[in-house]
């Protein structure tokens, strides 16, 4: 039986930062420093109970590894297929509500106070939006989200 993926805690090693990006647009918590050494990201995996994403057999063989799922392919769509091959992950219920920064769960912050924040013309046309409070970064749904969601449901329907 797989395990759910909305319910597993991830950690990206260096060579999957995109897919770390558009799982955590999926609402799944991927931890990712692009810097981070193999020590630290297995150490990190230990400690805060994540299993490790990696494209590095490498590391997947390591036995102070717990648990890792290695990456075969170059390609993103591809690499998020093999994901969803080995977490269950059938729904966007949580997609859009994690920073893909920083990994933080965004919250709800009200329009009235962003009006010298974001562009008039997005004040204009978006009435909800959310806030990392780590990075300060403001999300609305724009083209780029509902691009983002047709790329999530494509590669999810591919299955």
């Amino acid at each position: 039986m797989k395990r759910k993926a909305l319910e597993t805690r991830f950690i990206a090693d260096s060579m999957l930062g995109k897919l770390a990006k558009w799982l955590r647009l999926g609402g799944i918590d991927v931890e990712y420093d692009k810097n981070i050494d193999d020590t630290i990201l297995i150490r990190r995996s230990l400690f805060e109970d994540r299993v490790i994403i990696t494209r590095d057999r490498v590391i997947a063989k390591r036995k102070d590894v717990k648990d890792c799922l290695l990456i075969w392919s170059d390609y993103l769509n591809e690499q998020f297929i093999e994901f969803i091959q080995a977490f269950e992950f059938e729904t966007l219920d949580r997609a859009f509500t994690r920073c893909i920064r920083c990994n933080t769960v965004l919250e709800d912050v009200s329009k009235n106070s962003l009006v010298d924040i974001v562009p008039p013309y997005v004040l204009k046309t978006q009435d909800e939006f959310r806030r990392c409070n780590s990075c300060q970064r403001i999300y609305w749904a724009g083209t780029h989200r509902e691009n983002a969601d047709k790329f999530l449901r494509r590669v999810i329907g591919d299955l």
